[in-house]
């Protein structure tokens, strides 16, 4: 039990990182590139975007860690995993390039792919744990948002 603990704190924190990591790049822009944006009426106030994120992050890592407790060494729980981290790392990379490089017509190719990581991603947990599966869906369902989101402030700029 302990182990479990271990690894499910491990992974939250690797994800909460990433989040951090990633807020690096929304920071400038958020205050200088991103007001004089045209958006659309549903993009929400910034400060939600913080803690929605925060509170995704905290499940991400809830159902890594999870599907980390049933044991490295059987493929599927690795397969689930490696899937994980290519869907982290884009996650990340949109950050980067939709406010880091100011380019949302990039950042929409990297959110579409994202969201294949995601389904594929909880397509494996699901295999492993369905509990953990059900974590990912409010990250899904963000993600979807976002994308929709990404898409309307790029056709409205």
């Amino acid at each position: 039990m302990k182990q479990k603990v271990l690894k499910i704190l491990v992974a939250v924190m690797v994800c909460l990182f990433i989040g951090f990591l990633s807020g690096f790049a929304t920071q400038s822009s958020i205050t200088d590139w991103y007001p004089t944006l045209n958006k659309p009426s549903f993009n929400p106030p910034n400060w939600i975007f913080a803690p929605v994120w925060t509170l995704l992050y905290i499940l991400m890592g809830i159902a890594a860690g999870w599907v980390w407790g049933k044991g490295f060494h059987h493929l599927w729980v690795k397969t689930a995993l490696y899937h994980f981290g290519f869907q982290l790392l884009f996650n990340a990379s949109w950050s980067i390039v939709f406010f880091g490089f100011k380019n949302p017509l990039a950042a929409l190719f990297i959110i579409v792919i994202l969201l294949v990581l995601i389904l594929l991603t909880i397509k494996w947990f699901r295999v492993v744990s369905k509990k953990a599966a059900l974590l990912l869906i409010p990250y899904l369902l963000w993600v979807l948002f976002a994308t929709f989101l990404n898409f309307k402030i790029w056709q409205l700029n």
